[in-house]
C-alpha cells in the first residue's frame, strides 16, 4: 500500500514529537505492507513549511530505515495569502513527490468563499488539488454538494482511513461510507501523526472497503491511485458516476431530495 498523507517527520507540525516517534511509526507502516509513505507536514498560520528543514528530516529516516520503507515528501497545505502566492511561483514546492497532486485541507470553522476560484487558478497552473478529509469537516459534511461541486470542477478526493473503523466517530465514518458508496473517493490515506491516537495504519480500512466495495476498488484506492499520485501520473482509477440523494445526510439531519450526480 501507498500512504500519501502522513505527519511522520519530527518536530515539524503537530505530528510526530520526536526521531524515535517517526521511526516507530515507519515500522507500523512497515508492518502493514505499506511500502511507500509521503510525508506532509502542514503549511498554515501556525506552522512554516520550509523545503530545506523538510528533505533534511525526511534524509534522516530514510537512511535509518533503508529500503524496507520509501519516503517521499510533499506538503499538507492550507489556503493562506502568502503560501498561495509562493505556490504560484513555485508550482512543485508544496506537491506531492513534487509532481503535480496537492493535498488541500480545510480549517473547521471557514471555507473561503473564493476558493472556487483559487482551485481553478491551481489547475491553470497544472495542478491537482486532492480535498483531503472532508468526511472529518463539518462544513463539508453539512453541505456535501460543494464537494461534488468541486469534483465536477476536476478535484480529487482523500478520505482518512480511521474514518472508516470508526476512529473519528459516527458521523466521520458514516460519511465515509456515503462517500465510497456514491464513488467520491479516489485516495484512502492515513493522515498518522503519532504511534496512538493517530497511529500509521491502513490495514484495518483496507478490510473495511474490500468487505463493502470489493477488493479490486480497495487495492485502486490504497494502491494504485496513491502510486499515481507518487509519481505524478495520471490516476488509473477514476470512479464511475454514481448519484447520491442529498437527502441521505451522514449528520443524521433532515435533508432536500434534490439528487446531485458525478461526473
Amino acid at each position: 500500500m501507498v500512504d500519501i498523507h502522513c505527519h511522520i517527520l519530527p518536530g515539524l507540525d503537530d505530528g510526530s514529537e520526536s526521531l524515535e516517534m517517526s521511526l516507530e511509526m515507519a515500522e507500523s507502516a512497515i508492518s502493514e505492507g505499506i511500502t511507500h509513505v509521503i510525508a506532509t507536514p502542514h503549511a498554515n498560520s501556525h506552522f512554516s513549511f520550509i523545503p530545506n528543514l523538510v528533505r533534511d528530516r525526511r534524509d534522516e529516516i530514510q537512511d535509518l530505515v533503508g529500503n524496507r520503507l520509501q519516503i517521499a515528501t510533499g506538503c499538507d497545505f492550507h489556503f493562506n495569502f502568502e503560501d498561495i502566492e509562493i505556490l504560484r511561483r513555485d508550482t512543485s514546492r508544496f506537491t506531492l513527490n513534487q509532481k503535480v497532486y496537492l493535498l488541500v485541507e480545510f480549517g473547521d470553522f471557514s471555507i473561503p468563499a473564493s476558493f472556487d476560484q483559487a482551485l481553478h487558478q491551481l489547475q491553470l497552473q497544472g495542478l491537482r488539488p486532492i480535498i483531503t478529509h472532508p468526511e472529518r469537516n463539518p462544513l463539508i459534511r453539512a453541505k456535501f454538494e460543494r464537494l461534488w461541486g468541486w469534483m465536477h470542477q476536476g478535484c480529487f478526493v482523500q478520505v482518512t482511513a480511521q474514518s472508516f473503523t470508526g476512529g473519528f466517530g459516527q458521523r466521520a465514518q458514516e460519511a465515509a461510507n456515503t462517500l465510497l458508496d456514491a464513488g467520491a473517493i479516489h485516495f484512502i490515506a492515513s493522515d498518522a501523526h503519532n504511534t496512538t491516537t493517530r497511529p500509521l495504519s491502513l490495514k484495518g480500512a483496507f478490510a473495511v472497503v474490500a468487505s463493502r466495495k470489493g477488493a479490486e476498488i480497495a487495492r485502486a484506492l490504497f494502491q494504485e491511485n496513491p502510486l499515481a499520485a507518487l509519481e505524478g501520473q495520471p490516476l488509473p482509477y477514476l470512479p464511475e458516476p454514481a448519484e447520491l440523494s442529498a437527502n441521505r445526510n451522514p449528520s443524521g439531519t433532515s435533508r432536500t431530495k434534490k439528487r446531485f450526480w458525478f461526473f
